[in-house]
């Protein structure tokens, strides 16, 4: 089975300080030891810099540098598939704002939900399972 990444995710994945750390260690650790799958699109690469960059949110943000290295490293793993949005994600995309009359603060969700839905990808890591679970056909994966 392959699991998409979502951004949360990741980033509790990588910053010791996030209060889901552990857990998200634990379930990489659980997910690629059955031989699982990940899948990651550009635009969680992105919002991942982002946020692991912002001091707001975070006592000990990562330098620019370390972020894109992490970043990098994700993108180039073995057992992680780089996946893109494509002509029927986008319409899947905009099916999904109005079917679900979704605001601008879950763009990058609905977009991301839409880029795994079109590879088949049907399970996600996620640690806002509330962004993901109005689309229907995933398998959400959170603390």
């Amino acid at each position: 089975m392959t699991h998409g990444i979502d951004t949360g995710f990741l980033v509790a994945a990588e910053l010791v300080e996030h209060a889901d750390h552990a857990w998200a260690r634990q379930t990489l650790f659980d997910v690629l030891g059955n031989t699982d799958r990940l899948a990651i699109a550009p635009q969680v690469i992105a919002e991942f810099i982002h946020v692991v960059t912002d001091s707001r949110r975070f006592a000990q943000p990562l330098n620019f540098k370390t972020a894109c290295d992490l970043a990098e490293q994700w993108w180039t793993a073995a057992d992680v598939d780089r996946v893109f949005p494509n002509d029927s994600a986008a319409r899947q995309f905009l099916k999904w704002i109005q079917q679900h009359q979704l605001g601008r603060k879950r763009l990058l969700d609905t977009l991301l939900a839409a880029t795994y839905k079109e590879v088949g990808v049907q399970s996600l890591l996620t640690t806002n399972p509330g962004d993901f679970v109005v689309f229907g056909g995933f398998s959400v994966i959170s603390p």
